[in-house]
């Protein structure tokens, strides 16, 4: 199979089997894609179905026990902010965007997760200043490609407000638009929060997150229409893909609260606590890891866990390890549809429903994900198109493990080593 140049991986975060099923006809951009290319309807994630380990998942084609990326952020029970995986360096495995710079072609990446401080040609890193004494400017100025990041400020900063959505959106898009019509990089990787956020704020199918699904189409369609400016359209293979699904939650689980009831850490003031913890929480939203250091009292933990209201399951370390979680964790725990989890300390209960008041707020949430991916109606989705596509193909199922293999062979590339999912050659002409 002749090879093309160039590969557009588009990521809308969020974006699930169903909006697909159910919304494809309201959806000009994406319609067209799906008809004249091949869908993989039904995709399952990785556990916990977060952003960050599933979008090295998507380039890497491994597990968060083997990439390293186990969660969004790290364990810092000092910090109420913690820092996010946002560095390349804690990527423990090839990137697909690693084996094209190998190859001598250019790489683009917009708001990908996990890519600071990379070789990409022309990154614009996702990080977030989470530090008082720096801001915005500097820190994506350190983890991004500099020039360019002051270049695209420069042309499209105007309409940024901050990391506010749909304008964040409306910023990356028009430098992704920009970039592949003026530089024609061989890989580039877009990801679209819009959705995502308006989840998280106001509910899974809300009038909000529609609007966004629509906006998206929009988005896709500027960006399919930059190739065509560029002239690199008819070599360019495109991908549209989910990260996960969200569901609806209207009650959060605060285990570190009941650890410090128990005396196996030490509250602070501020939610955080102590570095003396004996067991601790580490949430992953719908699920939740649970660490411990010098404690001896597994099953007893596991009991008083599993009769929280809200939890749906309890497995031990090694199982979650299997299921290519963390495998340092000693417990990982899912929260029943309706519930999630968080970190905080000093709540005055253990399970408290969600206050519409405090939407929008840190860790106050309408809309979640982080479940286990095989929740029922659950799955994210996977579109190809491109003169290598064949079209009108679909495939009912796949893993999110079998992307970056097929990407990979989209581009002429090879990872090395062995990998737990195969390259879907069902798609290809």
């Amino acid at each position: 199979m002749a090879t093309n140049q160039h590969l557009v991986i588009i990521s809308l975060d969020a974006l699930g089997f169903r909006d697909l099923r159910e919304h494809q006809a309201e959806l000009p951009v994406l319609n067209q894609l799906m008809t004249g290319g091949a869908w993989v309807k039904s995709v399952t994630g990785i556990y916990p179905t977060l952003t960050y380990p599933s979008h090295t998942t998507i380039i890497t084609g491994q597990y968060p026990n083997v990439h390293g990326i186990v969660n969004n952020t790290k364990i810092q029970p000092k910090r109420r902010s913690p820092d996010w995986y946002w560095y390349q360096k804690d990527v423990k495995v090839p990137t697909l965007y690693d084996l094209a710079r190998q190859q001598k072609m250019t790489t683009a990446a917009f708001l990908w997760p996990v890519t600071a401080g990379s070789k990409i040609t022309y990154n614009l890193a996702e990080i977030f200043p989470n530090r008082i004494w720096t801001n915005q400017v500097l820190v994506s100025i350190k983890a991004s490609s500099p020039l360019f990041l002051l270049e695209m400020n420069h042309k499209y900063g105007h309409l940024r407000r901050g990391i506010k959505q749909p304008q964040l959106d409306d910023f990356i898009t028009a430098c992704a638009v920009d970039t592949l019509t003026n530089k024609r990089p061989n890989l580039t990787m877009l990801h679209l929060v819009d959705m995502d956020s308006m989840r998280h704020r106001y509910g899974v199918r809300s009038k909000e997150a529609m609007q966004a699904l629509h906006r998206l189409d929009r988005h896709v369609g500027q960006v399919i229409n930059a190739t065509k400016a560029a002239g690199t359209f008819d070599d360019t293979n495109f991908v549209i893909l989910g990260d996960h699904y969200q569901i609806n939650v209207d009650h959060m689980i605060h285990l570190n609260t009941l650890f410090a009831q128990r005396g196996w850490l030490t509250p602070r003031q501020d939610q955080t606590f102590e570095d003396d913890w004996q067991v601790m929480a580490k949430t992953a939203d719908g699920s939740t890891y649970i660490y411990t250091r010098n404690f001896s009292e597994l099953d007893a933990l596991k009991e008083l866990v599993s009769s929280v209201e809200g939890v749906e399951a309890v497995i031990d370390g090694q199982a979650a390890a299997k299921r290519g979680a963390d495998p340092a964790c000693a417990l990982m725990v899912e929260a029943k549809e309706g519930y999630y989890f968080t970190d905080e300390s000093r709540r005055p209960l253990v399970v408290e429903p969600v206050h519409p008041a405090t939407l929008g707020q840190p860790d106050r949430y309408h809309g979640v994900h982080g479940y286990d991916p095989t929740k029922p109606d659950y799955q994210t989705t996977l579109l190809f198109n491109g003169p290598a596509v064949k079209a009108g193909v679909t495939i009912e199922k796949a893993n999110l493990v079998d992307e970056a293999p097929t990407f990979a062979r989209l581009l002429g590339l090879h990872f090395d080593g062995p990998m737990p999912g195969h390259s879907l050659n069902g798609i290809f002409s």
